[in-house]
């Protein structure tokens, strides 16, 4: 069992489909989980199917659909780091690196989630996985934790290969629908909206396995 896990995303709604089922199960076995959230993903395009949102709502709408899908999925610790969305390329790498290496110092977490550098489409996701490579890889080496990373390039297996964690969440489908449908202003999963059977081989077939890259520092 992981003793503390550290989850650095950099939007609401990041957590939904690639690790809520994961987190779910590790959360029932016992692990305390901390997810650092770094934007309110305020810049977002989305404003909800039919439009509910505007350009001013937008960040306390996320942030409360944030707040529902760590609910949903048991998060005991979330922290909202207050970055700007969309910018996370651009931050100041030293102000960054300090906010990921200050949560490590206080929650000491065996395992990370986050995004591989490189190979996760998004400059945010980019840019928020390197900057916890950056700082894990300050660390001496007997005290670095585990990072497993979601990825979901093109060139994935020209680049890092096959996925090295596979998680079966199956059992975890009610929790991660429901973080799924949590955050209504991003998107609407047709086939989630009307049906409580998660039991069916679509459902299970599409959400029900997330993948991890273990990355290697060395």
């Amino acid at each position: 069992m992981e003793r503390h896990i550290l989850v650095v995303l950099p939007h609401p709604d990041d957590e939904a489909f690639g690790l809520s089922g994961t987190l779910a199960k590790h959360i029932k076995n016992g692990t305390q989980v901390t997810y650092a959230c770094l934007t309110l993903g305020e810049m977002g395009r989305n404003m909800g199917i039919p439009p509910f949102a505007t350009r001013v709502t937008l960040p306390s709408i996320r942030k409360g659909e944030l707040e529902e899908s760590c609910r949903a999925i048991g998060i005991q610790d979330l922290r909202m780091l207050g970055f700007h969305d969309k910018t996370i390329e651009f931050e100041d790498q030293d102000l960054l690196d300090a906010k990921i290496n200050d949560i490590i110092k206080e929650v000491r977490p065996s395992l990370i989630f986050t995004f591989y550098p490189g190979y996760s489409v998004h400059p945010d996701h980019d840019a928020t996985g390197a900057a916890v490579i950056r700082t894990v890889a300050r660390l001496p080496k007997d005290e670095r934790p585990t990072v497993h990373c979601i990825a979901f390039a093109k060139n994935l297996e020209q680049g890092i290969g096959h996925p090295d964690v596979l998680v079966d969440v199956k059992e975890f489908l009610p929790q991660k629908v429901q973080s799924i449908l949590a955050h209504r202003s991003q998107f609407q999963v047709a086939e989630l909206l009307n049906s409580t059977d998660h039991t069916s081989k679509e459902i299970q077939d599409r959400f029900g396995t997330e993948r991890f890259w273990t990355y290697k520092f060395d």
